[in-house]
């Protein structure tokens, strides 16, 4: 195997050569370090590249292989590569959440998501780049390059995990972690082409911090396959002790679910998401195409969405408090997030936020009582170009974002699982993706119907960026 296909080959199948010892913990690093340097300042995927810490490791992960005489017993992902989000603390390694100005904050402590991905025997390449404390959909932070799209670089890769996406699409790392607060592991998927799972609320620890404003957030994984989603997954999650909410662990596993076979499912779709209308041709035909194929697999597929009417409004105002609950001085952040800063609501105002935000999820998770999934647009319409937005005042950006971002944040309200995978391209050939929306807690069932949509119409491996 030549080592552009290993650099794109999933990190399931990387694991199994690495205990085979067919190839190094060591050789996969040096594979992507050396991808990374030639391909990342085109990309702007990593905002810190962690080369001595990551062959460090390496080379001791390669003599622990040398030494062991069953290598299955090892950790299930011994020596495969990951990124991490420049949202999520990795002691001992840069976090500046976009902000310039915090370029030598090194925080003390790794997050438990970060703790779960270690001890799984993965290996951190480095942090990647993010929107300025992870406010808007695509990653053009003041001060750093902007993460383009590895299909064109005119465009952006999303956000605001757009780093993670640019990476795996590009071939700089194997898999990596994102976070979603109203569509930020979704949408970049859709951009890039790759499989991006938000999962349910509690599912993954925010540990040792709480829960990030109310809920909405979520840790997940975005990778080339969904059984590498799956299993990323598998390990990112668990309960942590102190935490807000959790659920039980997977049974059976999420990368089990992968490859489960599926009954017949009622399954609701739409290509309109209320009250903003139809979504884009292109998107619109995406979820066409994969509810197609779903009913040539057996399933009962029929028009339906639930009504979103009266969520915009208290979801926009959580999520604009997201700049003062970040704790960094306005004086740092970038002209729109000061403008949110200043926005900033009162505490009983958050409060009504959050409540009336509540009562309508109710209404959202009511609708899946008649339904096992949902199948949705992930954005209104296709990519934008970098830099697209970047002369328009405030406003009027932040009516663009809700307009282009919409069928995502209802599920960031509600808490439920929602996996985006790849399902077409736009009129410039770039990946389009739709999303599959799943009752409370079930990603397992979410999970097993997109690979299944996957095994019947493999998604294209772009081998972007070679």
């Amino acid at each position: 195997m030549n080592s552009v296909d290993l650099a794109f080959t999933p990190a399931l199948e990387q694991a199994k050569l690495i205990r085979n010892r067919e190839v190094s913990p060591l050789e996969m690093v040096n594979l992507y370090l050396e991808r990374i340097d030639r391909l990342n300042p085109q990309l702007g995927s990593y905002f810190t590249v962690t080369a001595d810490r990551a062959i460090d490791l390496a080379k001791t992960q390669t003599e622990q292989l040398a030494g062991v005489n069953s290598p299955g017993d090892l950790p299930p992902f011994f020596g495969v590569p990951i990124a991490i989000k420049d949202l999520t603390p990795v002691a001992g390694v840069p976090c500046t959440y976009g902000v310039r100005a915090m370029l030598e904050n090194q925080p003390a402590y790794s997050e438990a998501v970060v703790m779960r991905i270690e001890a799984a025997g993965f290996n951190i390449l480095g942090k990647t780049a993010t929107s300025q404390i992870g406010s808007l959909p695509y990653t053009e932070p003041e001060g750093f390059p902007p993460a383009r799209n590895p299909g064109n670089l005119e465009y952006t890769a999303g956000g605001s995990s757009g780093g993670s996406a640019a990476a795996v699409a590009a071939g700089l790392c194997a898999i990596a972690q994102g976070s979603d607060g109203g569509g930020s592991i979704r949408g970049p998927a859709s951009c890039c082409g790759l499989v991006g799972i938000k999962p349910s609320r509690g599912r993954v620890s925010w540990a040792p911090v709480g829960d990030y404003l109310s809920g909405i957030s979520a840790n997940g994984p975005l990778a080339r396959t969904v059984a590498d989603a799956a299993a990323l997954l598998d390990v990112m999650s668990g309960y942590t002790a102190g935490d807000p909410y959790w659920l039980p662990d997977p049974n059976p596993s999420f990368l089990e679910a992968a490859s489960q076979k599926l009954g017949k499912l009622r399954v609701a779709f739409s290509t309109a998401i209320s009250p903003l209308g139809e979504v884009a041709a292109e998107c619109g035909q995406a979820v066409l195409d994969t509810v197609k194929l779903l009913a040539d697999l057996g399933h009962d597929v029929e028009p339906g969405c639930p009504d979103f009417t009266g969520l915009i409004e208290p979801f926009t105002a959580i999520w604009q408090s997201g700049a003062g609950a970040s704790g960094i001085p306005g004086q740092a952040l970038e002209p729109m997030n000061r403008w949110l800063l200043e926005k900033n609501l009162s505490a009983g105002e958050y409060l009504r936020a959050v409540n009336q935000a509540q009562v309508i999820s109710r209404r959202v998770v009511g609708f899946f009582q008649n339904f096992d999934a949902l199948i949705l647009p992930v954005y209104m319409h296709p990519t934008i170009r970098v830099g697209e937005w970047a002369s328009l005042s405030f406003e009027e950006t932040l009516t663009r974002i809700i307009r282009w971002v919409a069928p995502c944040p209802p599920f960031n309200a509600s808490g439920q699982p929602s996996i985006a995978i790849p399902a077409g391209l736009d009129g410039n050939g770039l990946p389009i993706g739709i999303q599959i929306v799943g009752r409370p807690a079930a990603e397992a069932t979410i999970i097993a119907l997109a690979a299944a949509i996957e095994a019947a119409k493999p998604f294209p491996v772009l081998n972007l960026h070679r």
